[in-house]
């Protein structure tokens, strides 16, 4: 389990395909007490290490999870947001994630906003029923708060710490992001929709 606040922006260094599997190599900011086995959040996708050199950490990423999410689209060089798993007595300062990511979405716009950034998506079909004003989002593994939400684009402000922090600060429209709706969202949506139905 995550909580959406990203602990640093990690590295890819290498990947190699096998035969149901691609392992990519990353060099994450710290790997203090990490263990194999341990799970890691990589632009919200929890993934399994499976080995650890320094601060070169690998993983194996099955091709249902690079279908859905943006790690299909990773390079030599590509930066990603990081987060450990979470601990008893942690802080939860951002929100529950599983970082089972649902679908990726589209940046819509992104515009200047002082010291900030108000960045809008577009997402996916399957996902627009969950999204709302208000509501919990992660995206590329991020805790964020839906703003506006107009048809099939929701808008969300980003404050100078998160650009800092985060890949957020380099998007640009048109690139895809990971998205993971709040469980919480998910769990009241379905079962209103199930009761409607046996009605």
């Amino acid at each position: 389990m995550f909580t959406g606040i990203v602990q640093g922006i990690a590295s890819v260094i290498a990947i190699s395909q096998g035969e149901s599997v691609t392992k990519v190599s990353i060099e994450l900011p710290e790997t203090e007490n990490l263990q194999i086995g341990a799970s890691v959040s990589l632009d919200g996708v929890c993934l399994t290490v499976t080995s650890i050199n320094g601060l070169i950490v690998d993983f194996d990423i099955i091709e249902e999870t690079l279908q859905r999410t943006t790690l299909s689209d990773l390079e030599i060089g590509s930066e990603v947001n990081f987060e450990r798993a979470i601990r008893f007595g942690d802080e939860l300062g951002g929100h529950i994630l599983s970082g089972h990511v649902m679908s990726a979405g589209l940046i819509h716009s992104v515009i200047e906003n002082g010291e900030g950034k108000d960045i809008s998506i577009i997402a996916p079909p399957s996902l627009q029923k969950y999204i709302i004003e208000k509501g919990f989002i992660a995206i590329d593994g991020i805790s964020l708060t839906v703003g506006v939400v107009n048809s099939n684009v929701f808008a969300l402000h980003i404050i100078p710490e998160t650009l800092r922090m985060t890949t957020l600060g380099a998007k640009q429209e048109g690139d895809a992001v990971n998205i993971e709706i709040d469980s919480n969202t998910q769990t009241i949506v379905s079962t209103v929709e199930r009761m409607l139905a046996e009605k």
